[in-house]
């Protein structure tokens, strides 16, 4: 087992009186591949966000890549955790080309100027975009790309600076299944690869989680419900409780879950 990528310590995350987060201790290691489970409203995209130093816990301990947040610098920690979100897609300027795009990454901008970049880079932003299956759109710009295409390119943009932790915040939302389907293959070859940073996979849906995903963190009412290996979480009644309506839970031949209610 590797080194530890983040720890939680008792978080919780106020906002407006409101308890978006309260009582987590979650501990994800290097080696590990995560998925975070539950319904809208449970505190996904929070966590995800607290993970990704963007928001400071009301209380508890948090750890990134060994440092503790506000203590840190997070402007040096976050070079080091990639993020792909529908909120950092909407600040991409949509005449951006999907190249520059990608290669704008490892400087921590978005927006090309007048910038050279080391051939390295280029060849590694080239080879990120085509392992997305989105080689065919290099010279296109954001703003005419479709859901699915933006969401193969955001995810090469995150990869791009090498990250150590890569947070993905609903990658398949909004896609047909078609692009879904292709999406979560991809996100399955990029899980069972050594060299590919620790994952923290966001969703609602059991079918969005790709085979080689290794540890499950399922939340409900900013609560946790169960956490630990996917075959100890991923049961019918720890899905029936976190959604809150019977379901019955099964795994497919591919190592794929699938849920449908009672």
């Amino acid at each position: 087992m590797g080194g530890q990528v983040l720890r939680l310590q008792d978080v919780a995350v106020r906002r407006d009186g409101a308890a978006l987060l309260r009582g987590i201790d979650w501990t994800v290691n290097e080696d590990e591949r995560w998925v975070v489970i539950g319904p809208n409203g449970a505190g996904k995209t929070t966590l995800l966000q607290v993970a990704a130093t963007l928001l400071y816990p009301t209380e508890g301990v948090v750890e990134v890549l060994g440092e503790r947040l506000g203590q840190a610098d997070v402007f040096d920690l976050r070079p080091r955790i990639g993020l792909a979100s529908a909120a950092l897609a909407e600040r991409i300027p949509p005449e951006e080309k999907v190249i520059d795009l990608v290669l704008t990454a490892s400087y921590a901008i978005m927006g090309r100027w007048t910038e050279e970049y080391d051939s390295n880079d280029v060849t590694r932003a080239v080879e990120l975009i085509d392992m997305m299956g989105a080689a065919h759109l290099i010279r296109r710009r954001f703003g005419t790309l479709s859901e699915g295409e933006r969401k193969r390119v955001q995810i090469a943009r995150a990869l791009m600076p090498d990250p150590e932790i890569l947070l993905l915040d609903e990658p398949a939302a909004g896609l047909d299944l078609g692009g879904r389907e292709d999406l979560v293959r991809r996100l399955s070859v990029l899980a069972g690869d050594y060299r590919s940073p620790t994952l923290v996979l966001v969703t609602h849906h059991v079918e969005e989680v790709p085979a080689g995903f290794t540890h499950g963190l399922l939340l409900r009412h900013g609560s946790v419900v169960a956490q630990g290996p996917l075959e100890h979480v991923m049961t019918s009644d720890n899905l029936s409780q976190t959604f809150g309506v019977p379901l019955s839970l099964e795994r497919g031949a591919q190592g794929r879950w699938y849920a449908r209610a009672h």
